[in-house]
């Protein structure tokens, strides 16, 4: 289906932290003063009652004097929690780092790695993320307690799956299952299937697994998975073509979504229906849904939701014949979904710099090893086979060192073609769409600080008449000339780009009306001045400028483009070798 171009959602992932929060699910409620059973009570209400648990909390902290070394440890992980929940990352990232490190408790030290996870993992700091999980895999074996050892195996799936290796979030996932002893909950660690399945396109609307992770997640028990589930549901069927049925199935979860007031729960249920009413024709319902999600965004979002709504009121305007407005969607779309994807080779790349696969062959290794402890502790080394293993450290040390000098030698490689693919070829200045990239940027900084800007496109008069005439040689000494000139009236700060062929633009950061004109003045005065010689021929090269100012347009770049544009053709009209603004010739032959 045409609704459903582009890659998987993520947005579907905002369960993913509340199967940190399970482990302690069952817990009564009841008014307590014993400080272990405040801690109980605290980690069953993060889940069922958040504003109760920090009431206990306050009443935890009051008897913070007469607390435990190892219930210090307990309120300071609590702490960590709500640090993360209210999106003090980086508070959240220290605290549990101290849990780690320092309590001493196995118990809590396992859970704080699966906060830490996954929380590294929202904050969007990837190899933080995969150097933890490198760690908690290598740790696993010593892993006893099955409900610690299946939360770490679900959250391991987690973050395999968000760096593309859907293998192994598969293999964490399924390990995680066989972790949970007959007559206890099997949710969490099915959801956590199904995701890995889902993310990895392996998941169809009839797969066996999501009809036995319903089964383990009933909507009565396991609410927020259960509507996760459905919607993973619904965009499946949305990629199958058949949008009908997820509009009967959002009807039936929409009571829960509603009474759950989460808001990516209801942002979730907007865009899927948007994307179903669009897929079967109801244009004026899916635009106004769309619309809804827009309208709730923020400056600068680039969540999936909004990155969706934008497409449905794009498919939706192009199929009524709005041209204007769908190009307009289309590249608000095109946008957020370069931001996604700049995400996902983000996190591929942090994933390739740990290389989970060698922890998972370690993990099953030492499985391995433990099914046959009694015959290894019967070998014993001689001093040959020592000898042997003193050479081949050797060996393998001498091949990572090569390995090393050749990754740094490849890597030193591609940034240098990475700044290179920045250049034009020819004049060693930004190519057009390194320049239009940059000049975006900047204008969006300008906007927010209410900074003023000038573009200015250039274009050399008659160069057509200079490559005929004296050749293509000659006509790339004039580009190179005319970029030498051009330079040395620009600021450090000013952004400058070959658009094509003889044509130039130019961003004058922080710089009026008056400022642009006189730089562009003395641009054009510079170049008319640029004299070369060619077989006893004397080649001389005029320019014309357009200008447009942020101060009368705003700072979209495009629109400042089209009115520099319109200017440098009335500027070529009236003669050439000239600047022009707003109508105005500002300078004469």
């Amino acid at each position: 289906m045409a609704w459903l171009s582009g890659s998987t959602r993520t947005r579907l992932a905002w369960v993913g932290l509340a199967g940190c929060l399970g482990w302690q699910a069952g817990l009564a409620a009841a008014p307590v003063t014993d400080p272990d059973a405040l801690i109980r009570q605290i980690y069953q209400l993060q889940v069922t009652d958040h504003p109760r648990s920090l009431q206990v909390l306050a009443q935890l902290d009051r008897q913070a004097a007469g607390l435990t070394p190892a219930q210090q440890w307990q309120r300071r992980y609590l702490h960590a929690w709500e640090a993360m929940y209210q999106g003090d990352y980086a508070r959240s990232e220290a605290m549990l780092g101290e849990v780690i490190e320092h309590s001493g408790d196995e118990h809590l030290v396992n859970h704080a790695s699966a906060v830490l996870l996954s929380q590294l993992g929202a904050a969007r700091h990837y190899t933080e993320a995969f150097e933890l999980a490198n760690r908690v895999a290598a740790r696993l074996p010593q892993v006893t307690d099955a409900k610690d050892r299946r939360l770490l195996l679900s959250n391991l799936s987690q973050v395999m799956g968000s760096a593309g290796q859907t293998d192994l979030a598969v293999h964490y996932a399924r390990l995680a299952l066989a972790t949970v002893p007959a007559g206890e909950s099997r949710c969490y660690p099915a959801s956590i299937l199904v995701e890995a399945l889902y993310y990895g396109k392996r998941l169809k609307s009839d797969s066996p697994e999501l009809q036995q992770a319903f089964d383990d997640c009933p909507a009565a028990k396991a609410p927020l998975y259960n509507t996760n589930l459905q919607f993973m549901l619904a965009d499946q069927l949305l990629h199958e073509g058949q949008p009908r049925k997820v509009l009967a199935l959002l009807d039936r979860i929409q009571p829960s979504v509603d009474a759950n007031g989460y808001v990516p729960a209801k942002l979730s249920a907007l865009v899927d229906r948007a994307s179903a009413l669009a897929a079967v024709g109801e244009d004026d319902a899916a635009r106004r849904l769309a619309l809804a999600v827009v309208a709730g965004g923020k400056p600068g979002d680039a969540d999936a939701w909004l990155k969706d709504a934008y497409e449905v009121l794009y498919r939706v305007e192009k199929r009524q014949g709005h041209a204007a407005a769908a190009l307009d969607y289309h590249e608000k779309f095109a946008a957020l979904d370069k931001a996604y994807l700049d995400d996902v080779n983000a996190r591929t790349m942090a994933y390739e710099t740990v290389q989970q696969h060698m922890l998972a062959q370690k993990l099953e290794t030492e499985r391995l090893s433990q099914q046959n402890s009694e015959l290894l502790v019967q070998q014993k080394l001689d001093a040959k086979t020592a000898e042997a293993n003193r050479l081949y450290l050797a060996l393998l040390l001498l091949v990572l060192g090569f390995g090393a000098l050749w990754m740094f030698r490849l890597k030193r490689s591609q940034l240098r073609f990475k700044r290179l693919s920045h250049l034009d070829g020819l004049t060693a200045i930004s190519n057009r769409q390194h320049f239009m990239g940059e000049a975006e940027r900047a204008l969006r900084l300008l906007e927010k600080r209410k900074g003023a800007a000038c573009v200015a496109i250039i274009d050399l008069d008659h160069f057509k008449c200079i490559n005929d005439t004296h050749g293509h040689a000659m006509g790339d000494q004039v580009l190179c000339r005319m970029v030498a000139a051009c330079k040395q009236h620009l600021r450090a700060a000013d952004l400058f780009g070959r658009l094509g062929g003889e044509e130039f633009g130019i961003l004058l950061v922080d710089c009026t009306r008056e400022q642009g004109l006189a730089i562009a003045e003395r641009i054009r005065a510079a170049i008319e001045a640029v004299v070369m010689e060619r077989n006893g021929a004397v080649v001389t090269v005029s320019t014309s400028i357009g200008l447009a100012f942020t101060d009368s347009l705003g700072h979209d770049l495009h629109r400042l483009c089209t009115e520099a544009d319109a200017a440098l053709y009335r500027a070529k009209h009236d003669g050439r070798n000239r600047v022009a603004a707003g109508g105005e010739d500002l300078a004469t032959a």
